[in-house]
């Protein structure tokens, strides 16, 4: 099995880190020192911290599992609730320390940064659509109402998700997971 390049090394702590403490509370020689690289060579991989936390940005939303929600072999509001149940475990299993990371970074970073503020941006938009496409075909099945709006939905449940986090890491509490799941399908359901 061939070795992970350094640049994997520092983008893999990278996320870990920004992940961990935010954007303003991740330094360079952080990142290095958790690859186990010397701070100089963050330099060889990356412009910037910022452009780092980039590609940090996309490879975690690559982790969202985003393709359960295009996964056909379920039903799509089954696939959707699968999608935010694996999500609300990974918080619940870290204790409530971390919250979605596109959510961290657009409190923290996106007013300082517009290539960051557009990453975000991005990310959300891909989430959106990807929930958007479950429903759309919930839809056409007849899971959902008639007159629900996917994409409107889609973006409903996404900025409900984040406001769950908030109040799920504030309380150290599984209450606004189970809240959010009772609201949020009966919200789309027939």
């Amino acid at each position: 099995m061939p070795k992970p390049s350094k640049r994997d090394d520092l983008l893999a702590s990278a996320l870990e880190t920004f992940h961990a403490r935010g954007f303003h509370g991740t330094g360079i020689k952080e990142i290095a020192d958790a690859a186990g690289a010397p701070k100089g060579s963050f330099y060889n991989h990356f412009s910037s911290k910022e452009e780092c936390a980039i590609e940090a940005l996309r490879l975690y939303g690559a982790e969202r599992r985003l393709d359960m929600l295009a996964d056909t072999t379920s039903p799509p509001l089954e696939r959707i609730r699968r999608h935010f149940e694996f999500l609300r475990d990974e918080v619940v299993d870290r204790d409530f320390t971390r919250g979605c990371m596109f959510g961290n970074f657009a409190t923290d970073v996106i007013d300082h940064s517009e290539e960051i503020r557009t990453a975000v941006a991005d990310s959300l938009r891909t989430w959106n659509s990807a929930i958007a496409a479950a429903l759309t075909e919930a839809r056409r099945d007849g899971a959902v109402r008639a007159d629900l709006d996917p994409d409107a939905t889609a973006r409903f449940l996404v900025n409900a998700w984040e406001g769950t986090l908030i109040e799920a890491r504030a309380t150290k509490s599984a209450a606004a997971f189970d809240t959010f799941f009772r609201m949020a399908f009966e919200a789309v359901q027939r």
